[in-house]
């Protein structure tokens, strides 16, 4: 499924999301599992030198929290927004630095309705 079926001008500046996030629904793979809804895609870059997890999801969560990025193949994540008022996207990285948490802003992203 690309991801133009998702989202529209989704940007990342500073730690803040913005963009259109589409009403996705009927069957496919992301629905089947998750349910009808509005989804954020993100490809996450390579791994910082040292570290070694990178763990990525909402917060609050529907029931997965965070989930292990590294060893993903193509470092990607996609994420159901119920409410973009209260969820942040949060990245957990841990290295050989200590733990570094990064929380981004969703609240204006536009969630279309159904």
């Amino acid at each position: 499924m690309p991801v133009s079926s998702l989202q529209e001008d989704v940007t990342v500046a500073g730690n803040k999301i913005t963009g259109t996030l589409k009403y996705l629904s009927g069957s496919n793979a992301i629905t089947n599992v998750w349910g009808a809804g509005n989804f954020l895609a993100i490809q996450f870059g390579d791994a910082p030198t040292g570290v070694s997890s990178i763990k990525v999801g909402l917060n609050p969560s529907a029931g997965s929290g965070l989930v292990e990025l590294m060893g993903d193949p193509d470092m990607n994540g996609i994420f159901k927004i119920s409410n973009n008022k209260t969820q942040k996207l949060v990245v957990e990285m841990t290295g050989t630095k200590g733990k570094m948490v990064q929380e981004y802003d969703l609240s204006e992203l536009t969630c279309e309705a159904e």
